[in-house]
């Protein structure tokens, strides 16, 4: 017997090619994930509210008289027509506009005809009105049935209108009603849960019997949300545990331990490594020694150590003849890591090579020739690294720093430039701090480490707020500060999401401190610059030269420049709360006291303020992480609104955390026989075309 719920969407009535090609934007093409694409939220409309009842700003369903309509011309001539209907229903009036009608609407809607709308009401002038509502003119003797249940909304694409999606939904849900759907999802864990059926869940959530269903849907607490939630961590998981699975099935480079030279690079040092720096190290080694590809996931905040604890993971693998890449998000960061693992390897006969977006002509093709002939053992560079002309000759390891900053396909490049079907080692790094339990849920397909003690010496920074009328006061203190001998930021920051309006307020910044401050040595830095006359920038300011450096977030990760202990950070209210941890981590590198201190504008709001509040009372970097996944969501922290990874359709992986370990535990199930086949349908439920995430070619 063939299912229902497979057929595709055109077999639907009303259906024809141009709506189809509007729900394929949707990513709807059957009938399964129409059912599936849920309400955003619901309208009352099956109860009709009297006129003088109304509120400003509700939204309603009403029925009254035409009184009065009428054309008016606005300024602008004929184009600029406007119906006015004025209504009443004997307890109060109300005035619809429409900026948009037909000469039939008009005839329609003449005096004594009666009218049911539905539209957000307003007041104007001490009178109520509506714009543009859903309306119907009814004989008032058999006015037309009141809806049943509430009314959902859902999420939809331009020329598709709630209308049209609800008449194809009712179809739907009338032959969900009689045929029932296919179950995904084991009947002894819905009975243990106490959930609905698929069918039930479909049901509630598109047609919510009242109001009480409708509190319990908003704040996520209906069974059929769970049911749906658990079902969307889930499928994801599973892709992820089969990504895993893929991979470890894949060959690996052979990599034997190198101790002799890990020792000569500990010796060089002027540190010591510290017990979690210790444990990390020890746990790539052991990977190693598996005979299938590492990939591990390191985690560790701001000034933690993790740079060298790759260059220790590097070892083995040069020493046992592969190579090493080393991909950064900026040029910045990839330059720092150039000259930490050039000052570290070199000395031990390791050829250290950087490949940037900037090299072009004879010496871009000398570093690919130097690549791909291997002389380059360990190649570090930003997206330049994934260039179809680059070709390494024997890839072993890849490292990835910041790797949310990395869209998936761009790493996938990467692992693919190994050849002959190995897969080459990966450790991936980030200094944004992910709550354990979340990165285990996102991050399920990697071995996870973390490094979660600071080196001695870290000096605690302290953090203060000022207001945007104590700049005067600010830039005496700087003064003061650079003529006692110390280095500071002053960092500019995203303006409108445009790189070149950050640019042009980083130099207007620059300027005008240039003026209010003769006599200082103040350097810029901006993502437009070109990479030599950032890094020359850079230089100096390491070197003393410079002692204020005007930049924009572009010195985020890379910087690091011991002797400066105070940071300016303008606008903080514009990033999130682990970004300006991260950025405030560029001082207190050395034993001087350091500040932070966030310049805000004189009227910001509480929710602002307090947020800031978080950063000011603390340095612990997952505290921050925590406070600013719940304030900003995960897609953003994560990066993954950018990168196009695991964007969920129902689950907050927030909001929701409390149902990972549930939702584990029934991947673990459901990747066993007999359970394969309504694995891969929640897959193709939840994930379907951004499948390929998962994928490994």
């Amino acid at each position: 017997m063939s299912d229902w719920s497979r057929e595709d969407v055109s077999t639907l009535t009303g259906v024809g090619p141009k709506l189809r090609e509007k729900l394929q934007r949707l990513g709807i093409q059957n009938k399964r994930q129409m059912l599936f694409h849920l309400p955003l939220r619901y309208e009352d409309r099956t109860r009709i509210i009297p006129l003088g009842s109304i509120q400003s700003g509700q939204r309603v369903l009403f029925e009254a008289e035409v009184l009065q309509a009428a054309v008016s011309f606005r300024r602008g001539g004929r184009s600029r027509r406007v119906l006015i209907v004025k209504l009443s229903d004997n307890t109060g009036f109300i005035t619809l506009r429409f900026f948009h009608f037909s000469s039939a609407q008009q005839q329609r809607l003449e005096k004594g005809a009666w009218v049911r709308g539905f539209g957000e009401a307003r007041l104007v002038m001490g009178g109520l009105e509506m714009i543009h509502p859903e309306y119907e003119v009814f004989d008032p003797q058999s006015p037309p049935a009141l809806d049943e249940f509430l009314t959902p909304i859902y999420p939809t694409t331009e020329g598709l209108h709630q209308l049209s999606l609800r008449k194809i939904m009712r179809q739907l849900i009338e032959q969900l009603k009689a045929q029932g759907m296919a179950e995904t999802m084991p009947r002894q864990w819905l009975e243990q849960h106490n959930f609905p059926s698929v069918s039930e869940a479909l049901l509630a959530l598109h047609n919510p019997h009242d109001q009480q269903d409708v509190q319990l849907i908003q704040r996520r607490k209906h069974p059929a949300q769970h049911r749906f939630i658990v079902e969307e961590l889930t499928a994801h998981r599973i892709s992820l545990l089969q990504r895993r699975q893929q991979i470890q099935q894949r060959k690996s480079p052979r990599v034997a331990a190198a101790e002799g030279l890990q020792h000569r690079l500990l010796a060089q040092l002027e540190f010591e490594l510290t017990a979690a720096q210790q444990r990390v190290i020890a746990e790539v080694m052991q990977d190693y020694e598996k005979n299938m590809p590492m990939l591990r996931l390191l985690q560790g905040d701001v000034g933690s150590g993790k740079t060298i604890v790759a260059a220790m993971a590097v070892l083995p693998v040069i020493a046992s003849g592969y190579q090493c890449a080393l991909m950064a998000p900026t040029e910045i960061l990839a330059e720092q890591h150039k000259r930490n693992f050039s000052n570290w390897l070199e000395p031990l006969n390791i050829q250290v090579l950087s490949l940037m977006g900037a090299d072009k002509g004879k010496k871009r093709a000398h570093k690919e020739q130097m690549i791909a002939s291997g002389q380059a053992q360990v190649v570090i560079g930003t997206h330049a690294l994934f260039q179809a002309s680059v070709e390494f000759a024997e890839l072993g390891l890849i490292i990835i720093d910041e790797q949310h900053r990395f869209g998936v396909d761009q790493r996938l490049a990467l692992q693919k430039k190994a050849g002959d079907g190995c897969m080459p080692h990966q450790l991936i790094m980030t200094a944004t701090p992910i709550p354990r339990t979340l990165a285990m849920s996102m991050y399920a397909d990697l071995d996870y480490s973390q490094i979660d003690e600071l080196p001695p010496g870290r000096t605690p920074v302290k953090t203060s707020i000022i207001a945007e009328s104590k700049r005067d006061e600010l830039i005496e203190s700087v003064r003061k500060a650079c003529a006692e001998g110390q280095q500071l930021y002053w960092v500019c920051t995203l303006i409108e999401e445009s790189e070149l309006l950050q640019c042009e307020a980083a130099e207007a910044t620059y300027q005008n401190l240039q003026q209010q401050l003769a006599g200082v040595s103040i350097g810029l830095v901006h993502g437009r610059m070109k990479s030599a006359d950032k890094e020359r920038t850079i230089q100096a300011f390491k070197a003393g030269k410079i002692q204020l450096l005007v930049a924009t977030t572009v010195i985020e990760v890379g910087v690091d420049v011991p002797n400066a202990s105070i940071m300016i950070i303008e606008n903080p209210e514009r990033l999130g709360l682990s970004q300006i941890h991260q950025l405030r981590g560029r001082v207190g590198r050395g034993n001087k006291e350091s500040f932070c201190l966030l310049l805000v504008k004189n009227d910001l709001s509480k929710q602002v303020a307090n947020r800031l509040e978080v950063i000011r009372n603390h340095q612990d970097g997952f505290v921050i992480a925590e406070k600013d996944l719940e304030i900003r969501g995960a897609g953003e922290v994560l990066g993954t609104r950018q990168t196009g990874e695991a964007s969920f359709r129902i689950a907050d992986i927030v909001e929701d955390k409390a149902w990972f370990s549930e939702a584990r535990a029934l991947a673990q199930m459901l990747m066993q026989e007999p359970s394969l086949a309504q694995s891969s349908l929640l897959q193709d439920l939840w994930i379907g075309s951004r499948q390929n995430y998962s994928e490994v070619g």
